[in-house]
């Protein structure tokens, strides 16, 4: 089960993961990032640091805006992710085609 919690901050919209992403929650973080570039949002961070666990569900989300965020111009980094997490990126190769950093700080460096 997920909770996502989005904040706005300086020009940036902050979507905030909070349990686990699987195939029943994945609905909702595409919702949630669908609703973010619906009103407009061009800088949007992903806060990891309480995210659990994520299936390939979850990862096709992510990777489904891919074109889209190119076409649109608009910038997206995740952040603060547990090893399990970033393990999970790593071994299907999508900390190459994704913007990931360790923390908030540089999160808003790389999307200015």
């Amino acid at each position: 089960m997920i909770h996502i919690k989005r904040l706005q901050e300086d020009s940036a919209d902050i979507l905030a993961l909070i349990g686990e992403i699987d195939a029943s929650s994945s609905i909702e973080l595409d919702l949630a990032i669908a609703k973010s570039v619906g009103e407009g949002a061009t800088k949007i961070l992903i806060d990891c640091s309480s995210l659990e666990y994520i299936s390939s569900a979850g990862l096709g989300v992510f990777m489904s805006y891919i074109e889209e965020f190119k076409d649109k111009n608009i910038k997206m980094v995740l952040y603060g992710m547990n090893d399990k997490v970033a393990n999970t990126f790593e071994i299907l190769g999508l900390n190459e085609l994704l913007d990931i950093t360790k923390d908030k700080a540089q999160a808003k460096r790389m999307i200015q």
